[in-house]
Protein backbone atom coordinates (compact mmCIF):
# COMPACT_ATOMS: atom_id res chain seq x y z
CA UNK A 1 0.00 0.00 0.00
CA UNK A 2 1.16 3.50 -0.84
CA UNK A 3 0.93 6.12 1.13
CA UNK A 4 0.12 9.28 -0.26
CA UNK A 5 1.33 12.71 1.54
CA UNK A 6 -1.57 15.80 0.78
CA UNK A 7 0.16 19.23 0.74
CA UNK A 8 -1.08 20.13 3.65
CA UNK A 9 0.91 17.31 5.58
CA UNK A 10 4.07 18.25 3.55
CA UNK A 11 3.38 21.63 4.91
CA UNK A 12 2.97 20.99 8.42
CA UNK A 13 6.10 18.80 7.84
CA UNK A 14 8.00 21.15 6.72
CA UNK A 15 6.84 23.80 9.11
CA UNK A 16 7.93 21.81 11.92
CA UNK A 17 11.12 20.58 10.29
CA UNK A 18 11.99 24.62 10.41
CA UNK A 19 13.01 25.72 14.06
CA UNK A 20 14.89 28.78 14.03
CA UNK A 21 14.59 32.42 12.17
CA UNK A 22 17.22 32.13 9.56
CA UNK A 23 18.89 36.12 9.59
CA UNK A 24 20.71 38.39 11.87
CA UNK A 25 18.58 40.88 13.83
CA UNK A 26 19.39 43.93 14.20
CA UNK A 27 20.53 46.25 16.81
CA UNK A 28 17.75 48.56 15.53
CA UNK A 29 15.22 46.03 16.10
CA UNK A 30 16.00 45.20 19.07
CA UNK A 31 16.04 48.91 20.25
CA UNK A 32 12.07 48.95 18.38
CA UNK A 33 11.52 45.81 20.96
CA UNK A 34 12.63 47.18 24.11
CA UNK A 35 11.21 50.50 23.50
CA UNK A 36 7.97 48.72 23.08
CA UNK A 37 8.35 47.00 25.75
CA UNK A 38 8.04 50.32 27.77
CA UNK A 39 5.12 51.85 25.82
CA UNK A 40 1.22 52.17 26.60
CA UNK A 41 0.11 54.55 23.76
CA UNK A 42 -1.90 53.45 20.88
CA UNK A 43 0.19 56.68 18.65
CA UNK A 44 3.58 55.33 20.44
CA UNK A 45 2.87 51.56 19.86
CA UNK A 46 2.23 52.16 16.00
CA UNK A 47 5.24 53.98 15.53
CA UNK A 48 7.41 51.79 17.40
CA UNK A 49 5.23 48.87 15.75
CA UNK A 50 6.38 50.11 12.28
CA UNK A 51 10.12 50.38 13.12
CA UNK A 52 10.10 47.10 14.20
CA UNK A 53 8.17 45.17 11.38
CA UNK A 54 10.58 47.61 8.96
CA UNK A 55 13.59 46.41 10.60
CA UNK A 56 12.45 43.36 10.90
CA UNK A 57 11.38 42.87 6.93
CA UNK A 58 14.88 44.32 6.45
CA UNK A 59 16.53 41.73 8.16
CA UNK A 60 14.68 39.06 6.35
CA UNK A 61 14.99 39.97 2.93
CA UNK A 62 11.32 40.08 2.82
CA UNK A 63 8.72 42.57 1.18
CA UNK A 64 7.50 45.35 3.55
CA UNK A 65 4.36 44.43 5.86
CA UNK A 66 1.86 46.87 6.67
CA UNK A 67 1.19 47.34 10.31
CA UNK A 68 -2.10 48.69 12.25
CA UNK A 69 -2.00 49.10 15.97
CA UNK A 70 -5.97 50.06 17.05
CA UNK A 71 -7.23 51.39 19.51
CA UNK A 72 -10.51 48.94 19.84
CA UNK A 73 -11.29 45.96 21.97
CA UNK A 74 -9.97 41.77 20.72
CA UNK A 75 -12.38 40.30 19.33
CA UNK A 76 -13.85 37.83 21.67
CA UNK A 77 -16.37 35.24 22.11
CA UNK A 78 -18.00 34.05 25.31
CA UNK A 79 -20.16 31.00 26.32
CA UNK A 80 -22.22 30.86 29.19
CA UNK A 81 -21.18 34.62 30.65
CA UNK A 82 -17.52 33.55 30.08
CA UNK A 83 -14.76 34.87 27.82
CA UNK A 84 -13.83 30.99 25.69
CA UNK A 85 -11.99 32.89 22.84
CA UNK A 86 -9.78 36.10 21.93
CA UNK A 87 -8.85 37.11 18.90
CA UNK A 88 -5.23 39.72 19.57
CA UNK A 89 -4.56 40.46 16.20
CA UNK A 90 -4.08 38.61 12.57
CA UNK A 91 -1.92 38.90 9.62
CA UNK A 92 -3.63 38.75 5.64
CA UNK A 93 -0.70 37.06 3.55
CA UNK A 94 -2.40 38.57 0.20
CA UNK A 95 -2.19 41.63 1.53
CA UNK A 96 1.15 41.59 3.74
CA UNK A 97 -1.51 43.55 6.34
CA UNK A 98 -0.69 43.00 10.24
CA UNK A 99 -3.64 44.33 12.57
CA UNK A 100 -3.50 44.22 16.04
CA UNK A 101 -6.20 45.78 18.64
CA UNK A 102 -4.44 47.77 21.42
CA UNK A 103 -7.15 46.85 24.47
CA UNK A 104 -8.73 44.05 26.19
CA UNK A 105 -11.15 42.07 25.45
CA UNK A 106 -13.32 42.51 28.40
CA UNK A 107 -12.03 44.90 30.69
CA UNK A 108 -10.76 47.86 27.82
CA UNK A 109 -7.23 47.84 29.35
CA UNK A 110 -4.31 48.76 27.22
CA UNK A 111 -2.63 45.51 26.52
CA UNK A 112 0.37 44.75 28.39
CA UNK A 113 3.36 45.46 26.90
CA UNK A 114 4.73 42.06 26.85
CA UNK A 115 1.53 40.71 25.45
CA UNK A 116 1.42 43.36 22.66
CA UNK A 117 5.02 43.04 21.74
CA UNK A 118 4.23 38.82 21.07
CA UNK A 119 1.30 39.20 19.73
CA UNK A 120 3.35 41.75 17.44
CA UNK A 121 6.73 39.03 16.70
CA UNK A 122 3.11 35.93 16.20
CA UNK A 123 1.54 38.24 13.45
CA UNK A 124 4.60 39.01 11.96
CA UNK A 125 6.41 35.19 11.92
CA UNK A 126 3.30 34.23 10.04
CA UNK A 127 4.35 37.00 7.27
CA UNK A 128 7.81 35.57 7.45
CA UNK A 129 6.33 31.99 6.75
CA UNK A 130 4.26 32.64 4.00
CA UNK A 131 6.84 35.13 2.17
CA UNK A 132 10.34 33.43 3.23
CA UNK A 133 9.74 30.29 3.66
CA UNK A 134 6.52 29.55 1.30
CA UNK A 135 4.49 27.88 3.97
CA UNK A 136 0.88 28.32 4.88
CA UNK A 137 1.72 29.09 8.06
CA UNK A 138 0.05 27.24 10.76
CA UNK A 139 0.48 26.85 14.34
CA UNK A 140 2.94 23.60 14.28
CA UNK A 141 5.82 23.32 16.93
CA UNK A 142 7.72 24.36 14.43
CA UNK A 143 5.98 27.69 14.00
CA UNK A 144 6.26 28.55 17.98
CA UNK A 145 10.05 26.93 17.69
CA UNK A 146 10.79 29.81 15.31
CA UNK A 147 9.08 32.29 17.31
CA UNK A 148 11.22 31.37 20.71
CA UNK A 149 14.11 31.51 18.04
CA UNK A 150 12.78 35.39 17.45
CA UNK A 151 12.13 36.67 20.52
CA UNK A 152 15.38 35.01 21.91
CA UNK A 153 17.83 37.39 19.05
CA UNK A 154 15.73 39.84 20.21
CA UNK A 155 16.56 39.67 23.64
CA UNK A 156 13.00 39.80 25.06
Amino acid sequence: MFLIKSPASKNYQKSNSITSVDFFVSPKAKKAADDIMNSKKTADRQMLANILIDELDNNAGLEKAKVKISDTRQYHKKYNGRVVAKRYGYYRPKSNYIYIQNLTAVRGQILAPKTFLNTLLHEWLHHYDYRKLKLNSIHTKGFYLRLRSLKDELCV
